[in-house]
């Protein structure tokens, strides 16, 4: 297990509390425990760039969440309790393994920071179902992803790194012409779409931000056959069930172009 870093003494206790309650709800569904979860999150104050410090470390906090780090927690989470586990030492292995690029943990450019990578390293290790190529009618997008070089001074651990720069540009080098799979926006709002999507299935939307693939990620919440949005939210400050249906969220948007879903594969 790497060096942690954790935002409090309450943190690991907490952990367990939550995971004694996961086991003790007999959900042995994976999407069942990610929407459980999530629930029991309702209100965790939205706070950015958590990860970030002069080392990188295994970073431990679920008292302060952004939209990735509240999709890691769930996932995290729900897979300790898929094991029949209820420690925080299994949810931090958890963690490390979604995480990191083949579940290992070095240094900064080992945290998978681009979605697209995020998803294909996690599908090839069972950890993740990417379910969107199976979405009636879905497309396919090509794009260079690139924004983290062409935007250092965004990023702490780039802006005065020429090393790291340089290890984040060779992944990128991997993704030039990247061809992924997304549900156009339009399509989001037909009946169809709200049959496939599913409470608790992941969910990234895709953006037409120069050289940037997903811009934001939560977890789908389904009310009366209408879909919405459950997320750490940047504008409403914590975790959330966004107010707007899922479709009028992203027309309201004009950078959200189309969704992507994935899901816990089942054990």
């Amino acid at each position: 297990m790497q060096q942690m870093r954790f935002h409090c003494a309450d943190d690991t206790t907490q952990i367990n509390a939550l995971l004694a309650d996961g086991l003790s709800s007999k959900l042995t569904s994976p999407n069942e425990l990610v929407s459980f979860y999530a629930h029991r999150l309702l209100g965790t104050p939205y706070v950015a760039h958590t990860l970030e410090g002069e080392t990188e470390l295994l970073t431990i906090n679920i008292h302060e969440l952004d939209c990735t780090t509240f999709v890691e927690v769930l996932y995290a989470l729900t897979r300790t309790t898929l094991n029949g586990r209820s420690s925080w030492r299994d949810f931090a292995y958890n963690l490390e393994n979604l995480r990191y690029r083949n579940g290992r943990m070095t240094d900064y450019s080992s945290r998978l920071h681009y979605i697209s990578e995020w998803i294909i390293d996690n599908v090839a290790r069972r950890n993740l179902v990417d379910a969107t190529p199976d979405m009636p009618g879905k497309l396919y997008m090509v794009k260079d992803l690139d924004f983290m070089t062409k935007h250092r001074e965004s990023y702490q651990s780039l802006a005065t790194d020429d090393a790291m720069l340089e290890k984040i540009r060779n992944y990128e080098m991997g993704f030039r012409n990247h061809r992924f799979p997304y549900v156009k926006r339009e399509w989001v709002s037909q009946k169809k779409y709200a049959e496939a999507l599913r409470s608790g299935d992941f969910i990234g939307l895709v953006t037409n931000v120069k050289g940037l693939d997903i811009s934001h990620l939560g977890i789908i919440e389904k009310k009366d056959g209408k879909v919405y949005l459950l997320d750490a939210s940047m504008k409403g400050g914590k975790v959330q069930i966004e107010s707007e249906e899922l479709y009028d969220m992203l027309r309201h948007n004009k950078n959200n172009i189309g969704i992507r879903v994935f899901r816990i594969k089942p054990e």
